[in-house]
């Protein structure tokens, strides 16, 4: 029987000082995420041996500068601190991670914490890139100053993670559950207070770095600049599109041959009649038609993943923040909107570092015309189908500038419809944006490749746990009740699926939507990928050869492909998208008025696009 942990370790740092990664590093495998009793915070927790054997829990949570709250998330650290959640006891032990580049204010969050009573471990995280910088910090004196332990790690390297268990270990036994007891909110005299002291304490224990970082300053010079910064950011942005087509063909082409020859095979063993069509029209060609995009999909994370590791996605943020503040978000919507690049789900979770319920409102309205992974594969099939695959000026893929207004086309639209929330709802401006500029830094391969990991494994669990069962559905659907005797043309037709699609195509015909994408719009609803799945079950069940692109350049028209992605732009989000919101805005108003205004949007585009380009002679 596995041992209960005998102490509760409490990691609080500002973002960006690594303590995520030193939470990974002492936990490894061992974690798991849930949310916090009674709030929609979600909350990291995970296992660590001591050195003597003993188990202990470590608790990571979400970053913040101070004690005085402001944010949900920032609500959630103090009241965990301070053991103020229900059936969550305060932690025996808090590690105040610390990035030792840059100590400013983390200082003071420090000394809050040590304002509560509970016992404090203060500990210098990234010391590898403090030393090469000539920093010299002086852990007697920093230790004297702020009466606590002291001490250093490299969590990117698993260096000094013994002797950091060993120090909260000792600490451990001083916990006292009273402790907090008499704790209450520092006020504007006590923040100004202790920032004094910490500037005190900095310029006693710390020595300004004998070899500066001359190189983040050099790069920040361009990188910040409102001119080449934002040209260089666009670049960035569309050498990733460019490469998300170029890039990942070889292995899709060897995905795609893989689930041809799995079907084949299937074919051959299996005895025929409805358990074959079910294996391989169904699942087989299902699921395939979505797994074939993952290469696209860990590209895409590959390059948002280097950016955060190299220091340049606050960067990113800083550039954005004018040019979002001047639509009506929020500075630290930069955040949100740029993790609802990979799912909307999170992106609208992470609204909670937002101090004011309007700004976060606006936010999560917008998120969902990010656009999201789901879609990915969407874009890539109609663009591959009916987009030449050619180059322009003798270096850019068409496709590719193609998949760049598309995601383009959902950050302005993100922006417009921010403005007019704004207008309509509220008035009023956002809060300047303050935040802390990390030292660039090198990616550490094995941390680079254990996310992109876990990027695959949730893709392709996703395909297992929502596609898997769908496909069946739309199997099923497809397929039942049969063609009546002497029935002519294919037998899907006469199919509940079939039958469906035929009663809502007059509904969709003005944007030039056939009966079949009519059909494979219903299950997309459950998650978007999900719309490619069921047009490569549709029309393999409707008796279509071959790989689905070439199928769908053979029967739709570019005008039709085109309304399509302007569909996706800013189709209605997934049920997933709908339920996050209903809890993080607590009812069902605003996931309605979401819904509603993107179905609007989704179809007036569609209609637009299709129109214009069925006059230009594309229908």
């Amino acid at each position: 029987m596995t041992p209960a942990p005998f102490a509760t370790f409490a990691l609080v740092g500002n973002p960006n000082c690594g303590k995520t990664a030193l939470f990974n590093a002492l936990t490894g495998g061992r974690q798991k995420g849930a949310n916090y009793a009674g709030v929609t915070v979600e909350r990291k927790e995970g296992l660590a041996d001591l050195p003597d054997g003993r188990r202990v829990r470590l608790i990571d949570l979400p970053g913040t500068y101070s004690l005085r709250a402001r944010s949900p998330d920032e609500a959630v650290t103090r009241d965990a601190v301070l053991g103020r959640l229900r059936d969550e006891p305060a932690p025996d032990v808090i590690l105040c991670i610390a990035d030792a580049t840059n100590l400013g204010l983390v200082l003071r969050l420090a000394l809050e914490l040590k304002s509560t009573g509970r016992p404090v471990v203060f500990v210098l995280n990234m010391i590898d890139i403090a030393e090469r910088q000539g920093i010299g910090i002086d852990f007697e004196a920093l230790s004297r100053s702020l009466g606590l332990p002291v001490t250093a790690t490299v969590a990117t390297r698993r260096r000094g993670l013994e002797a950091l268990l060993d120090i909260a270990a000792a600490q451990a036994g001083a916990a006292r559950p009273e402790a907090d007891a008499g704790w209450r909110e520092p006020s504007s005299a006590d923040v100004r207070d202790a920032h004094r002291q910490a500037r005190d304490i900095l310029r006693l224990a710390v020595r300004p770095p004998l070899r500066p970082d001359t190189l983040t300053g050099r790069l920040d010079a361009w990188l910040l600049h409102p001119v080449s910064g934002i040209a260089v950011l666009l670049g960035l942005l569309f050498l990733m599109f460019q490469a998300v087509f170029t890039w990942a063909a070889p292995a899709q082409d060897l995905i795609e041959a893989g689930f041809g020859a799995l079907g084949a095979a299937a074919t051959a063993i299996l005895p025929a009649g409805w358990i074959t069509g079910l294996v391989v029209d169904g699942l087989i060609a299902g699921v395939g038609s979505v797994l074939v995009f993952l290469p696209q999909i860990l590209l895409l994370f590959l390059f948002i993943l280097l950016l955060e590791d190299t220091g340049y996605m606050a960067r990113a943020a800083f550039l954005m923040d004018r040019i979002m503040g001047g639509a009506g978000l929020h500075g630290r919507a930069f955040i949100p909107l740029l993790s609802s690049f990979a799912c909307a789900v999170p992106g609208v979770m992470s609204t909670r570092v937002i101090d004011s319920r309007r700004d976060r409102l606006t936010t999560i309205l917008t998120a969902p015309l990010m656009t999201c992974s789901a879609r990915i594969p969407v874009y890539t099939l109609i663009i591959s189908a009916l987009i030449p695959d050619r180059t322009v000026g003798g270096f850019l893929s068409l496709q590719g500038l193609v998949m760049f207004g598309l995601y383009a086309a959902g950050i302005v639209s993100a922006l417009v419809v921010a403005f007019l929330i704004r207008k309509v709802f509220w008035r009023g401006g956002s809060e300047p944006f303050m935040m802390q500029l990390p030292d660039y830094k090198r990616p550490e391969p094995a941390n680079l490749a254990r996310n992109l990991g876990t990027k695959a494994w949730a893709f392709i669990s996703r395909a297992g746990r929502i596609i898997l069962p769908l496909m069946v559905l739309v199997w099923a659907l497809s397929t039942w009740p049969a063609p009546p005797p002497g029935a002519e043309g294919p037998a899907i037709a006469y199919s509940a699926a079939g039958r469906l699609g035929r009663w809502l195509e007059p509904l969709f015909a003005p944007i030039g939507f056939s009966w079949e994408m009519v059909v494979a719009l219903i299950p997309g609803m459950a998650a978007r990928e999900v719309a490619v799945a069921a047009l490569g079950a549709i029309y393999a069940v409707g008796g279509e050869e071959g790989a689905l692109a070439g199928i769908l350049a053979r029967q739709w028209s570019l005008a039709s492909g085109l309304s399509f992605l302007a569909w996706y732009v800013f189709a209605p989000q997934c049920v997933a998208t709908l339920a996050v919101v209903k809890r993080e805005t607590g009812g069902w108003l605003w996931p309605s008025i979401m819904f509603a205004y993107m179905l609007a949007l989704a179809y007036a585009a569609a209609f637009l696009v299709y129109q214009v380009a069925a006059a230009l002679g594309f229908g």
